[in-house]
């Protein structure tokens, strides 16, 4: 196996397995752990990952998106602070839509059943999930549904969308940054997220520490056009603090 043959195995392993550690790829390439980390250096300098202590995890561009099954089982429990932080930014909004992915999927969890509330959404899990819930709404955008993240997309969602004015929108990204503001791989996917933000009140982006610098294809917002950043504490009070002179409040849990 040559080295790009390696670098193309590394990246499909990552993106396979979510995210791969030096020492099991030293040990699955046969090859020593210091060639491993100039590979990951090499997929780092061309895009393709972003390396952490130990390791790298893939990134998310026009040619590659995680699944939701894939995301479900990656870093939970700070998805699960930051949902539940999201979720007590609620306030007195009676209407709320919730984006697709497993972050807002558990915002959606989160959110209040006590009291009367309709939310809007493109996601199939989101609806699943609130469907028994008795003084909840839910409203499913019709559309393509795409097996990938089980969300609705296409000019269907888009126009059901367009008649509604929302109080809060809760809104995920593929990767959030300060020079391109919030991006998502699938042009479908970015319309959907961008009526949603038109068409709403209030917006609140919830995402974890790693989509921050990130940028894919398609963007869909600036960071500006939102009243609050959840993040998890993984994404640097200094950091945070750039971020937050854009103009939303950033919150790390």
């Amino acid at each position: 196996m040559d080295t790009e043959e390696r670098r193309r195995g590394i990246l499909d392993t990552a993106r396979r397995e979510g995210s791969v550690g030096v020492n099991a790829l030293a040990d699955l390439f046969k090859v020593a752990k210091e060639t491993v980390r100039r590979d990951l250096h090499v997929l780092e300098e061309h895009g393709l990952v972003r390396r952490t202590h130990g390791g790298a995890y893939p990134v998310e561009s026009a040619g590659f998106e995680t699944t939701l099954a894939v995301r479900t089982t990656r870093n939970v429990p700070q998805k699960s602070r930051i949902a539940t932080a999201a979720a007590d930014l609620l306030g007195d909004a009676e209407t709320v839509f919730v984006d697709e992915g497993f972050t807002p999927q558990l915002i959606a969890e989160a959110l209040p059943q006590d009291r009367p509330l309709t939310v809007v959404t493109a996601s199939l899990a989101v609806a699943t999930s609130l469907a028994g819930a008795e003084k909840t709404s839910v409203l499913l955008l019709g559309g393509r549904v795409r097996g990938s993240t089980m969300a609705t997309v296409d000019h269907w969602a888009s126009r059901m969308l367009a008649d509604f004015v929302i109080d809060l929108a809760y809104l995920g990204a593929n990767g959030i940054s300060r020079e391109y503001g919030l991006t998502t791989p699938d042009p479908a996917v970015a319309e959907v997220k961008a009526q949603a933000l038109r068409g709403s009140r209030r917006r609140v982006f919830a995402g974890i520490h790693s989509k921050f610098g990130a940028v894919s294809f398609c963007r869909f917002a600036g960071v500006g056009d939102f009243e609050a950043i959840v993040t998890d504490a993984g994404l640097s009070s200094a950091e945070a603090q750039r971020y937050s002179l854009l103009g939303p409040q950033v919150i790390r849990v």
